[in-house]
């Protein structure tokens, strides 16, 4: 096994600290959802509808997912460091924008411009494939994406309690002066570690090919969007079957809803421990056998007729365990299939798995409706499971004929 790369905090001339990605990685999630309590507010204050108001949220993914497949060849040319700094700086600007702006539809421009913060989260896991192989590679992904799972169920309690205190101004301030923290952080912190090519930006974008013409980055890509969309699937429904189906108060519902995100802590853990000892498919294989059979094993228990919340919510653990052993190893996965490609996998892996949970989310939202009660959601995210083991089952096939060949 390789040493890892000898790395001094707050020295931009050795690569950076696990610390700094994390952060990174973590304010770009925090920026997704953290003000979704202040929408009513919102509404009032730009004297809007609440749908026109909600697409703060929908554009901001569109964009998002957009950015991730040119972050990633853009970093290949020009490097990790730059681009990062660029992108939290725009994002700063952008966040004063969304506090200032004076309509809705300044508002709603400045806040597609917010989704630039995505670089960070695209080129923390960049970098720490450009730092170490493949199998120690998938066990920091799992420090720095455990951030990018929990941070999402956590931002819209603080951002609630801001609004509530100071108003819905008071949510973005803090995006902007913690972006403004890791701006300075990263600046100190973040040395280069990708090596240019020397290919121009034209090139860069024409090798996507490479990717898309190798069956092992579709087989990571899609395990980890299926294995991810389960997840998605659950934010866009949950909530619709905590309140309308189990009939919980807002609080309840927050107790409950940070389920997966305790299976999701004790998911990376085992990959940060395992991966480089097990190795990055058989630590996917199981996480998505363990999310499948939650799912199945709900579906199971609901039908005996044992549909509560807490079995609901409980199997959901399941879900947030098997992301955690999954997504970190399939991401490493993807980045290690053409590993001069690292930054330009990381962008289309992440929008792969973006774009199809946004889809999920949505579709969750469309199939829960009054007496359907939970079914729908269950049976949508334990297809989604299914298909994630499909997907790695194909990945292990293929790299078995690779083996038989002599080549990988």
């Amino acid at each position: 096994m390789e040493n890892p790369p000898k790395v001094r905090f707050l020295d931009q001339t050795t690569p950076p600290h696990i610390v700094t990605l994390i952060l990174l990685a973590g304010l770009s999630a925090l920026a997704m959802n953290v003000f979704l309590p202040s929408l009513p507010k919102m509404t009032a204050h730009f004297e809007t509808e609440y749908r026109v108001m909600q697409l703060s949220v929908a554009i901001y993914l569109a964009v998002n997912a957009a950015l991730q497949i040119v972050i990633g060849p853009i970093s290949d040319k020009f490097g990790r460091r730059p681009v990062i700094l660029w992108g939290v700086a725009l994002f700063l600007l952008a966040t004063l924008g969304c506090i200032f702006a004076p309509n809705i539809t300044v508002f709603l421009a400045f806040r597609m411009c917010q989704a630039v913060i995505v670089t960070a989260m695209v080129l923390s896991r960049a970098v720490v494939r450009d730092m170490v192989p493949q199998d120690q590679a998938a066990s920091m992904i799992g420090y720095v994406t455990m951030g990018v799972a929990v941070v999402p169920m956590i931002g819209p309690v603080i951002g609630g309690v801001l609004d509530e205190i100071f108003g819905w101004q008071s949510t973005f301030w803090m995006l902007f002066l913690l972006g403004a923290g890791i701006l300075w952080m990263s600046w100190r912190d973040l040395g280069e570690t990708s090596v240019s090519r020397g290919l121009s930006l034209g090139q860069q974008f024409r090798e996507y090919p490479e990717l898309f013409q190798s069956p092992r980055f579709w087989g990571y890509a899609l395990t980890c969007a299926f294995s991810s969309g389960a997840f998605f699937a659950y934010l866009g429904g949950a909530p619709f079957v905590g309140t309308e189906v189990f009939g919980l108060s807002p609080a309840a519902l927050g107790f409950f809803f940070g389920a997966p995100a305790v299976g999701y802590f004790a998911g990376n853990g085992l990959s940060g421990k395992l991966s480089a000892r097990v190795g990055i498919n058989k630590m996917i294989f199981w996480g998505c056998i363990l999310n499948a059979s939650g799912l199945g094993m709900a579906l199971l228990v609901f039908a005996a007729g044992f549909q509560s919340e807490w079995t609901f919510f409980g199997f959901m653990t399941f879900v947030g365990l098997g992301n955690g052993m999954t997504i970190p190893n399939a991401t490493a996965g993807a980045l290690s299939v053409r590993p001069h490609l690292a930054g330009t996998a990381s962008g289309l892996s992440g929008a792969i798995m973006i774009g199809g949970g946004a889809a999920l989310s949505a579709l969750a939202g469309a199939l829960l409706q009054p007496g359907t009660g939970a079914w729908p959601l269950l049976w949508l995210m334990f297809l989604t499971g299914v298909a994630s083991i499909v997907s790695i089952l194909l990945v292990l096939r293929r790299e078995k004929r690779l083996a038989g060949l002599g080549t990988l």
